[in-house]
This record gives C-alpha cells, sequence and structure tokens, in this order.
C-alpha cells in the first residue's frame, strides 16, 4: 500500500522548505536587526513548525515501512520509528529555538546565558538533522537496493521491480537480520531476567 498523495506532497515539500531554510538562514544574530528580515525569519519558523507538527500528526498512526513488500524485523521497525521520531524532534526545536532567538532578540538581549543557550540548541538541532536525513536519505537507498517496496511507496522515480535477486545484496540482508535476531534475543534476555 503506498503512501497517500497529501502524504508525498507534505513530504517533497518539506524537503524543498527545509534545504530554502539552510540556504537563506541567518549568518550573524545582528543581521535581525533589520525589522522585515526579523519578521520574515519568524514567519517562515512559524509555517515550518506547523507544517512538521501536522505532519506528524497526520503520520503518527501509520505504521513504520507499512509499504514494505517484504517482512521487516522488528528491530528494522523500531530503529526506523527511533529515527522518524528523532527527526521530528529534532525539526521542532529547530524553529522553536529559532523563535527563541528572534524574541529574546527582540526584548534587547543579544547575547548572555539565555541568548546562548537558545543559539546553542539552534546550531545543535541543525547539525543534528543534517545527520538524521542522511541516515534516513541512506536507509532509504538501502532499502530501494534491496527492493522492499518502500522507496517505490514514496519517490516517484526508480521504481522498485521486486525484491533484488543480488547475492551479494542478498548475503547482506542476512547478515543485517542475523544482527537484528541476536538484538531481539538479548533483549528477551534482559527482558525475563527483569521479570524473574
Amino acid at each position: 500500500m503506498a503512501h497517500t498523495r497529501l502524504a508525498k506532497t507534505i513530504h517533497w515539500s518539506f524537503i524543498v522548505l527545509y534545504a530554502y531554510g539552510i540556504f537563506k538562514q541567518v549568518d550573524d544574530i545582528s543581521q535581525l536587526e533589520d525589522n522585515r528580515l526579523l519578521i520574515f525569519e519568524v514567519a517562515f519558523a512559524i509555517v515550518f513548525l506547523l507544517i512538521v507538527i501536522f505532519r506528524y500528526f497526520y503520520m503518527k498512526n501509520v505504521r513504520t515501512m507499512h509499504t514494505a513488500a517484504v517482512p521487516v524485523h522488528a528491530v528494522h521497525k523500531f530503529i526506523a520509528k527511533f529515527v522518524h521520531t528523532s527527526m521530528y524532534l529534532c525539526l521542532i526545536f529547530l524553529p522553536l529555538s529559532g523563535l527563541m532567538i528572534a524574541f529574546l532578540f527582540k526584548q534587547g538581549i543579544v547575547d548572555g546565558p539565555l541568548q546562548n543557550i537558545a543559539l546553542g540548541i539552534h546550531e545543535f538541532t541543525a547539525n543534528l538533522s543534517y545527520v538524521l536525513i542522511a541516515v534516513h536519505v541512506s536507509a532509504a537507498i538501502y532499502s530501494r537496493v534491496k527492493g522492499e517496496g518502500v522507496w517505490s511507496s514514496m519517490v516517484p522515480i526508480l521504481k522498485e521491480a521486486g525484491t533484488t535477486e543480488n547475492r551479494f545484496v542478498k548475503k547482506i540482508a542476512e547478515i543485517e537480520n542475523a544482527v537484528y535476531d541476536k538484538i531481539s534475543a538479548k533483549l528477551e534476555s534482559l527482558k525475563s531476567k527483569g521479570s524473574g
């Protein structure tokens, strides 16, 4: 089952919005002295935040990797859900910290501990977003190589023709599942010791 047209539209338009936000970011906080820029930055952050929140609630009840044409290990689903949730949190704190920077700046707080905390959170979440998006894109490409069907449900090009027949890729997938089995067995062992 493919993602809905709305889910795809939000996904791809958000990528454009995120890329634009990175491209046009303020290099120096003193630039916010330009009131038009300050208003634009605040409006952009609010729109960005609303889209992220809307997307989160729209996708919240959609099972992780529900479009996969092959069985997906529970540990793999957990990791995918963890990355997605981390991306949502990161992309919520990014505009929130930007709004905090703007609010403090408007109050005349251009430096000091409060502004440093807001700037630190903003920089950390921006850097973390790069890492999480790189992980997300890499996982999508890997899923495409394996032919799991997840790629085709969201990406309009290079549709999968089915699961791969490549021996090398199949071997990597077997190793991956063996690792997931070991993690799952270890967690079950710890769970049984904890309840015993």
